[in-house]
């Protein structure tokens, strides 16, 4: 193709800049999507190659935008979403190497049957097209999306937050010279090269047609604003709400772990719990699970009986039952059994990861049944809401929407189907 594109970043005529991107990146998803599997898991394997090669360049890169970020006054939630340590680095080189072992879902086919006229009816995955995935602050979506699109054979536009522009920059040079050592087109996985925000605004436009999908990540007023002005279709969660139910007959030991795992282990992820539910049969288990909490640095925020069983814990507000704290804050309350717990989820969850501990068979399954969550757990921490962690090597995003994909969106959830038809001859009457 030739010449213009430009920006890194004395800016450009955007529009211009957008819809040369689109074009590039519709012309490489024909490529993509008739690429043998061998052909992209070449790829795959010389993108994990460079990372690992490259992780000193890509951390120091990173601590360039951890450092920007810290002199803006940014979160230690945020910072921590930032940040690339050697160990995450290393993730997100295995990350790819897992999606390359994964399956390759285009071509598959997943139905065939005979009509009565001799007909034969097949259903068969092909790509989406083109991917656009606006992001902030986590860098390793850069990774974890543009190889998934790869494997999946569609075009990806990756559009990350101007936090960790160094960053994305620095994996998505990885990412190209992957691509030319198999052969394919660098606009298969294309990097927005500016970072203005109008660039946004253009991707949700679908920029005269170039753009087939939008996956947001990043915090609910990107993701509200992805929804509302979005004019193709989008894969959200809006916010994880995320509860974990304590039942009467779980064991203490395990609903500790699990409750500290899922609020602790990292409070930033959209995976992270947010609310803790306990059955009122069970109270003696409340002193200790918010003594492990506090314990462990986490601000709990509870209602009556929470509070009565220890007098630091905070007055949980009606808002308190509907937010994403993305921080070691959690709130707690007693609800009436397993009825309880589904109908508070019902009225407060954002329908993404929901968890229930008890050893109790007929109440795990009532509460999987009916929590309407993309993600339902029964005696496991809602931390395992990764795409990752279902062998899926990574995830785009978690989806909570009902149409196309829900839950973790890897590899086969980005690609749609078609139907093929083998006649030998026949009209219709």
């Amino acid at each position: 193709m030739t010449a213009p594109l430009k920006a890194i970043d004395g800016s450009a005529d955007l529009p211009v800049l957008m819809n040369d991107l689109a074009k590039r990146a519709r012309a490489a998803a024909r490529v993509l999507s008739l690429a043998p599997p061998e052909q992209k898991n070449r790829a795959l394997e010389a993108m994990e190659r460079l990372i690992r090669a490259r992780a000193d360049a890509i951390i120091a890169a990173n601590a360039e935008d951890v450092a920007e970020a810290k002199a803006a006054g940014m979160t230690s939630s945020f910072l921590d979403r930032l940040t690339l340590t050697p160990a995450r680095v290393a993730a997100m080189a295995d990350g790819i190497a897992t999606v390359r072992g994964v399956a390759d879902p285009v071509g598959v086919v997943t139905e065939s049957w005979q009509r009565p006229n001799g007909m034969t009816i097949e259903r068969v995955r092909v790509p989406l097209g083109v991917i656009a995935v606006i992001f902030e602050s986590r860098p390793n979506v850069a990774a974890d999306a543009g190889v998934l699109c790869l494997k999946s054979g569609n075009a990806v536009i990756l559009r990350g937050g101007s936090d960790s522009f160094r960053s994305c920059r620095a994996i998505h040079e990885c990412l190209v010279e992957g691509l030319r050592e198999a052969g394919l087109p660098d606009a298969a996985i294309t990097l927005v090269p500016t970072r203005d925000r109008a660039a946004v605004g253009l991707l949700l436009s679908g920029l005269n047609g170039g753009v087939d999908v939008i996956v947001p990540r990043g915090g609910k007023s990107l993701v509200a604003r992805v929804e509302a002005e979005a004019r193709v279709p989008v894969f959200a969660h809006l916010e994880g709400v995320n509860h974990v139910y304590v039942d009467g007959a779980a064991d203490l030991e395990m609903a500790k772990s699990i409750v500290l795992n899922a609020k602790m282990r990292r409070t930033g992820v959209c995976g992270a719990a947010e609310t803790l539910l306990i059955d009122r049969a069970s109270q003696d288990k409340i002193k200790p699970l918010v003594e492990m909490l506090i314990g462990a640095g986490c601000e709990v925020r509870g209602d009556a009986a929470v509070r009565a069983a220890d007098t630091r814990v905070k007055p949980a507000s009606d808002e308190d039952w509907d937010t994403e704290y993305l921080d070691a804050i959690i709130a707690a309350k007693l609800v009436d059994g397993v009825e309880g717990a589904i109908a508070h989820i019902h009225a407060h969850g954002s329908h993404h990861t929901d968890a229930i501990v008890t050893d109790d068979k007929g109440a795990a399954d009532k509460f999987l049944n009916e929590v309407d969550s993309a993600i339902v757990l029964h005696n496991a921490s809602t931390q395992f809401a990764d795409g990752g962690e279902f062998g899926f090597g990574a995830e785009i995003g978690i989806a909570t929407g009902k149409f196309h994909a829900r839950g973790p969106v890897g590899v086969e959830q980005l690609t749609s189907f078609k139907y093929r038809i083998h006649g030998t001859g026949q009209t219709r009457p």
